[in-house]
């Protein structure tokens, strides 16, 4: 039975009940009926939602950020203006999140630099090789997208890592890159790429301090772990 949502209590319909207890409150599939708005003469907002996340269940939630609005739109009940309705919201998100990390000026250890760059690299789906460039205080000069790569892995290079050091007159480098797999554990590859860079570093006089591999909302510092 398909049940409108205007038949339903006030305190159980999704826009009533995230003004009454917060957006927290509320499932997935109710946020995105409020994102959607109306639904269609035969089915109500919150099946219409249901529907869209049903499309994605085999990659989660975080599939959403990768979508364009035409691919949304195809789903039958919602056009173009619903689709760009979602999109600029997941975007929303995404921006205000990498912002809210980007406040950190000083790196301390690892979890530093995961809290500032995982906003960034949360959701993508393939990896991305980055270098965080320190002055002599440890404070960020500014993070730098190196290379990306396919699914699995990402080709990095001493030149191009130690070319952009010197531009920012770096004291140092944390080197960063993702794992789309969803496991943070550092491949053997992984391993001898930071000591290759490590290596370089000594020449340059830049060191390399750390290597940190993030998979979601997890990561691995290789020096933490003893990989270096």
């Amino acid at each position: 039975m398909n049940v409108m949502v205007r038949d339903l209590p006030k305190e159980v319909r999704p826009r009533e009940k995230l003004l009454q207890y917060g957006a927290s409150a509320l499932s997935d599939i109710e946020l995105l009926a409020i994102l959607l708005r109306t639904g269609t003469t035969s089915k109500s907002v919150l099946h219409l939602a249901e529907d869209v996340l049903a499309q994605y269940k085999d990659k989660g939630l975080a599939a959403i950020m990768h979508i364009s609005p035409q691919e949304i739109a195809s789903i039958h009940g919602i056009g173009l203006a619903k689709a760009a309705t979602v999109v600029a919201a997941v975007e929303l998100g995404r921006r205000l999140s990498e912002r809210a990390a980007r406040t950190l000026e000083k790196v301390e250890g690892p979890e530093d630099v995961a809290r500032y760059v995982i906003p960034s690299l949360r959701f993508e789906q393939k990896e991305h090789f980055l270098a965080m460039f320190l002055d002599i205080r440890n404070r960020i000069l500014t993070l730098s997208t190196i290379s990306v790569g396919s699914l699995t892995s990402s080709i990095a290079h001493p030149r191009e890592v130690f070319r952009e050091a010197i531009r920012y007159s770096a004291a140092s480098v944390i080197l960063v890159h993702n794992h789309p797999s969803g496991d943070p554990a550092p491949s053997r590859e992984d391993i001898q790429l930071t000591k290759q860079m490590m290596k370089a570093g000594e020449i340059m006089g830049i060191p390399v301090l750390d290597h940190v591999v993030v998979a979601g909302d997890n990561f691995v510092s290789l020096k933490e772990a003893n990989c270096l």
